[in-house]
């Protein structure tokens, strides 16, 4: 992969790592009644008013803009489901808790258009931002462990934007680390030198013949 030899093209910007994100299915509730839209990425509907059904974010965004919808907030959004995590993240110090991939991506997505449709939107955007400053100090606590024997780095249950912030250090730390202990970056001594050297200071050969 690209990304491997070259940390820099690995780095999504945050509007990038977002884009994808707008991917990931939620639940819809319709007030309009709508044939199925027939898209490249699937099929999605049909629409009935008051008809929960599942459409990609950027679909349900592109609706709710339009009052065509309201948005159902996935469970894990609830604050007591945040709390729980919180708190989890917090025990522990070296393991994530499992979190959707891009569950920074939908929550911010969520709260910018659909703030009316989330139970207690400012708690919850609050417990989402602890979660993920606690996160992070457990990844930079992580990358400090890491020496020169160091062969590969495995973070279970990182999101989208963190294992996008992390990947290009982690590479270009591992790299630098099998580069200066490879041997083929060890010079070699000349030995063709030092035969020379060896056979001078023994002088001419002599003739052994009788």
């Amino acid at each position: 992969m690209a990304g491997q030899s070259d940390p820099h093209i690995s780095l999504f910007s945050a509007q990038e790592v977002e884009f994808l994100g707008e991917d990931e299915m939620v639940e819809i509730v319709p007030n309009m009644r709508m044939d199925p839209l027939n898209l490249i990425c699937g099929d999605f509907g049909p629409f009935r008013p008051q008809i929960a059904t599942q459409v990609p974010l950027w679909l349900a965004v592109a609706l709710k803009k339009r009052g065509k919808c309201t948005i159902r907030p996935p469970e894990w959004m609830s604050v007591e489901k945040l709390t729980q995590v919180l708190e989890a993240e917090r025990n522990s110090l070296r393991e994530f808790q499992p979190l959707p991939f891009h569950y920074v991506e939908i929550a911010r997505l969520l709260s910018d258009h659909a703030r009316d449709d989330i139970p207690d939107v400012y708690m919850v955007r609050s417990l989402i931002e602890d979660i993920r400053n606690v996160r992070f100090h457990k990844v930079e606590t992580g990358l400090e462990t890491i020496h020169e024997r160091t062969h590969a780095v495995k973070l279970k249950n990182l999101s989208a934007m963190e294992a996008n912030i992390v990947r290009p250090f982690v590479v270009r730390a591992l790299q630098a680390f099998y580069k200066h202990d490879s041997p083929e970056m060890i010079p070699q001594p000349d030995t063709t030198a030092i035969r020379r050297r060896q056979a001078a200071d023994r002088g001419p050969k002599r003739d052994r013949r009788y």
